[in-house]
């Protein structure tokens, strides 16, 4: 497998599950305004949505967008508990977290934060209706039974607070979920690996 990521975006989510997984994988750092990797490729050529992540397969094929990516991880390597087995309650339980992710906090907050011309009161949408909805965190370890990839995927969104210049301290249940996560050795390999590319960018 290789994966095309860009230092600290959602792909990092699964460079996280790829870690708990135990899957040796290689990776392709991905420079998103240019749409060119590091080594000069074309990415268009590779995924024409230019985004991140994609995760290029054996057979040649391509596998786009966060929560397919991580599922499709997730699903090679069973032993690792990262997904329940297809076609349970359990399963459709973490793809209900990856959907709500991936639209409300992930695109829906902080898309908005990061771009220039961000509406006034995003930052109050923040406080007021999208975080409240993860304060089950308070009375539970993780978003389902155990980690999964729904929680890798949060952790990366959790790192995008500073950036998009919101207060983690402001919801305490959140900071103290954030670094407990970030304690995992999954994510301390991960953050080691993404987080110097991201400061020299």
């Amino acid at each position: 497998m290789r994966l095309y990521f860009a230092p600290m975006a959602c792909s990092l989510a699964a460079r996280i599950a790829l870690n708990e997984a135990g899957i040796d994988a290689d990776y392709t750092q991905v420079r998103l305004a240019e749409r060119r990797t590091a080594e000069g490729e074309d990415y268009l050529a590779i995924n024409p949505k230019a985004q991140v992540p994609a995760l290029g397969l054996p057979d040649g094929r391509v596998v786009t967008e966060g929560p397919a990516v991580l599922q499709l991880i997730a699903d090679a390597a069973p032993e690792a508990g990262l997904v329940p087995a297809a076609g349970t309650a359990a399963r459709v339980e973490v793809q209900a977290w990856l959907n709500f992710l991936a639209t409300e906090i992930h695109k829906g907050l902080f898309y908005p934060l990061f771009h220039p011309m961000a509406p006034e009161g995003a930052r109050d949408f923040a406080r007021e209706t999208a975080m409240p909805k993860l304060a089950h965190l308070a009375t539970r370890e993780w978003l389902v039974e155990r980690f999964s990839i729904a929680d890798a995927y949060l952790l990366a969104i959790l790192n995008w607070f500073e950036a998009g210049k919101l207060d983690i301290r402001d919801w305490p249940v959140l900071a103290a979920w954030r670094e407990r996560v970030r304690q995992r050795p999954s994510v301390v390999a991960a953050l080691r690996a993404e987080l110097p590319l991201y400061q020299a960018a």
